[in-house]
Formats: C-alpha cells, structure tokens, sequence
C-alpha cells in the first residue's frame, strides 16, 4: 500500500498531533498509521519500500559467524525487520531461533502473520524462546545443537544487562561473538538508541548514539544496521 506522503511528513504530523491533543508520541504514531491502512506505526514503517532493500541489503551481507547490531528508537520497525530475516532464512531452507523477554510467543506469531507469512513454514524451522532466564549462557545452551547458518536474533541487547547474578554484558557478548564464529552462526542483535537522539536533528543513528548502561566494546560486531524514519545506515565497527 503506498503511503499518501514521506514517512518523516507523517511523523511531523503525529509529534503536532500529539502536542495539540495531549496525547503520548506513540499513541498519536498509531492513529497517523491506522488513517494510512496499517494496524501500527512499526508495522506501516516496515511495509515501507526502504524496509525491503534494507532487508535484502541486509541479508546480503550477512556471513556464518557474523555478530550483527540492529539499532533503532522504539516504533522503527526494527523487530518485523528481524522476523524477516529469519523468515528469509526459514524460506531458504535454513533454521532460525528467536530469543525476547519483550515479546510472548503468540506476538511474535502475530507478527509473522502481519507481515503475511504462512506460519505453517515456520512451525519446524522457527524456535521461539521467551525465557525469563535469557542470558549469554542461555542463548550457548540453547544453541547447542544448531546447525550452520542458523539465523538467530535477541531482541534486545540491553536485556542481558538487567541481571546482576550474570556476568557483564561484556563478557556475555563476547562468549556469544564466540561461539556464533566457531559454529557458523548469524547472531543479531536488537539495540535500543539512547533518547537524546531525537534532539540531535541526525537523519540516522549511529554508534555513539547506542544505549548502553554498562560499557560494551562495539568493536564485537561485526556489523551494525541503523533504522529511523524508513531509512537505513550501515555503520563500520572496526
């Protein structure tokens, strides 16, 4: 469906929705999207026909043993972004995992479906982990037996730095870097952007704009993707 104007107009036209009728940004977001035949903001955002080349760029670049950062503000489209991929996968005959302590299993389905998957593909060739004990070491055990070239996303990255009884966020990173290289996995992980990005008048994030609690080498990834607004950014990490 093709959208009656820019993204970045109908986000100016939510922010002055949401300061003349008092409303929270996200709440207005939604209402701008649904006046544009979408359920949600993330899900009209990732409908958008950036969000496909960023998909295919994305999913051309992607190596086994890649660690691969995701970034973007909340309602970006970062999350169907990364369902698509491991769709991708599935679709080409690969495996995909899904690790969030954002999302239940049934949401994560519901989001295949808005994104008009036939979910009797991924019945056998998508796990969908919801654990409330996700960690580094969880994530390793977890993959034990995955084959090659499994697609595995983390929603999100600055979740595995939530639970003091776990090690940094360093160390965990660093073990999955690890393993994801010694067994030809794809690991991706979802990132959130610090708020202060919103005043900054930048069109994309990039590294510095990263929140993290705790410090965290981004020298770990070996890719880093940028969404805002319906554009995409490709960062270097090295």
């Amino acid at each position: 469906m093709e959208l009656s104007q820019p993204i970045y107009r109908l986000k100016r036209r939510a922010r002055l929705l949401s300061r003349s009728e008092g409303i929270p940004l996200h709440a207005a977001l939604d209402r701008i999207a649904r006046e544009q035949g979408f359920r949600t903001w993330s899900l009209m955002v990732a409908r958008a026909p950036a969000h496909d080349v960023a998909r295919r760029a994305i999913l051309s670049e992607l190596s086994p043993g890649d660690l691969v950062l995701l970034a973007g503000r909340p309602g970006q489209g970062k999350t169907l972004l990364s369902l698509e991929l491991a769709a991708e996968a599935v679709k080409a005959g690969r495996s995909a995992v899904f690790f969030t302590l954002a999302y239940t299993t049934a949401e994560v389905w519901q989001c295949l479906t808005e994104l008009g998957e036939d979910l009797r593909t991924f019945r056998t060739r998508l796990r969908i982990d919801t654990s409330d004990d996700i960690s580094g070491a969880h994530i390793i055990r977890a993959l034990d037996a995955a084959a090659p070239g499994t697609v595995v996303i983390v929603d999100y990255l600055q979740l595995l730095d939530q639970n003091r009884q776990t090690p940094s966020l360093s160390e965990q990173i660093a073990s999955i870097a690890a393993f994801a290289r010694d067994r030809g996995l794809i690991v991706v992980f979802l990132s959130q952007i610090q708020r202060s990005f919103d005043g900054t008048g930048k069109r994309v994030p990039g590294l510095d704009d990263v929140r993290l609690p705790n410090p965290l080498d981004l020298r770990v990834f070996s890719k880093a993707c940028f969404v805002h607004d319906g554009r995409v950014a490709f960062a270097s990490v090295t």
